[in-house]
């Protein structure tokens, strides 16, 4: 007789602690229910902002393709989930200095796009992919598809330039 006294005992503190367990889980999801939206939702572009550095090549049309160090800054603004993109590239043969400011929308990117030294813009579009950004660059001067993949603490950025003295330009970037 002990043992089903026990056996009830123990499917009480059982059945209590369950209760319990679905009693804080409920309570849970009311709290995260009635948090606001931003507090919940975190913006694909939130995770670039800072600083990046690294190296990368650089192709010119009619010269040998040079390595170039670089710096990329991204400037996050939350009011309107923006982000605003300066990469600068220095190399033997010259430097690119690329400005970009682009809005994110339910997946979908738009924004400008310049590159400075050598006075070409356009407009941008693109898309959040799993693995980061994927940006077509259209404008009067300038036709350009840019790929943004994010590796861990590793940033990759590839520039292919359309009927452009740039032909392309590969990075690797880490935080700096």
């Amino acid at each position: 007789m002990r043992r089903s006294g026990f056996t009830r005992r123990s499917a009480g503190w059982r059945l209590a602690g369950a209760l319990l367990l679905v009693g804080a889980a409920i309570l849970g999801m009311a709290v995260w229910r009635a948090l606001p939206a931003s507090a919940v939702d975190i913006s694909p572009l939130e995770g670039l902002a800072g600083r990046w550095v690294g190296e990368g090549r650089l192709g010119v049309k009619g010269n040998p393709t040079e390595q170039v160090k670089c710096r990329v800054t991204y400037v996050y603004v939350q009011d309107g989930d923006q982000l605003k993109q300066s990469i600068r590239c220095a190399s033997a043969g010259g430097n690119v200095e690329v400005h970009s400011v682009v809005s994110h929308v339910a997946g979908k990117l738009t924004g400008t796009w310049q590159e400075v030294v050598r006075n070409m813009s356009g407009d941008l579009s693109g898309t959040v992919t799993p693995r980061g950004f994927k940006v077509n660059v259209r404008g009067a001067d300038l036709t350009a598809n840019m790929d943004i993949i994010l590796v861990n603490a590793k940033q990759v950025i590839e520039i292919q330039f359309i009927n452009s003295s740039l032909l392309g330009l590969t990075l690797v970037l880490e935080r700096g």
